[in-house]
């Protein structure tokens, strides 16, 4: 019991560095090819946790090989197009400035329902709004809406609004973030004066504290 406890821990550890190696990214973001390693990596990793009787190394052995193998494809993917063009496939227009191409629809399997759903989730219900819609090789459908569609944004206004940048966490779940101080260029003496302003006395009444490139303070309380 305890070997088959041990054995399952250990392999468990070995998949999720093989996963990282791998590169980060959701399942719906994987290639084929790296969805079919993945599968077979579980599959072949299942067979020494449940029969003890086969040595670890017999395991571990085709999960470094589809590692290995799965780099290998990557790296060439990214060095070669061509490569990438057979390995991972090219993208396929769907829906051509308002038109929808059946001929490519057919050849990918690829129904009306699914496409629509697609338009929906995406906040677009008319395909009259759509001026491209394309099928990436990953499967997910990337929407270009026609330019009397898109959403304004402050350069149709000639507006120029002030720099956002990405707000620095100062504080998470109580625990004082000192790397991150030096990034937002304050101090600890400025951080606890907008603690004492807010009435907090003590870092572990914080839920989360940020701070944005104007330097205001987001400031949020642990529910007592």
């Amino acid at each position: 019991m305890l070997v088959g406890i041990i054995r399952t821990i250990f392999l468990y550890l070995i998949i999720v560095l093989v996963l990282r190696l791998m590169g980060k990214r959701q399942i719906g973001q994987l290639q084929p090819f790296e969805l079919v390693i993945i599968l077979m990596i579980s599959e072949l990793a299942a067979i020494p946790t449940q029969d003890l009787g086969v040595p670890l190394i017999e395991g571990l052995f085709p999960v470094m090989v589809l590692l290995l193998l799965g780099l290998t494809i990557s790296q060439m993917s990214l060095k070669s197009e061509k490569a990438r063009a057979i390995i991972c496939g090219t993208p396929t227009i769907l829906i051509n400035k308002g038109v929808i191409l059946e001929d490519e629809l057919r050849k990918l399997r690829y129904n009306l329902s699914d496409l629509l759903e697609q338009l929906r989730v995406k906040d677009i219900p008319n395909i009259s709004d759509v001026e491209y819609a394309i099928l990436e090789t990953n499967g997910q459908l990337s929407v270009i809406p026609k330019a009397s569609k898109r959403p304004v944004n402050p350069e149709d206004l000639n507006i120029s609004p002030p720099y956002e940048g990405l707000p620095i966490t100062l504080i998470m779940d109580g625990i004082l973030q000192q790397h991150n101080l030096e990034k937002a260029s304050v101090n600890y003496a400025w951080l606890e004066n907008e603690l004492n302003k807010a009435n907090i006395d003590d870092l572990t009444q914080v839920l989360i504290a940020s701070v944005d490139a104007q330097g205001i303070l987001f400031l949020q309380r642990k529910i007592q």
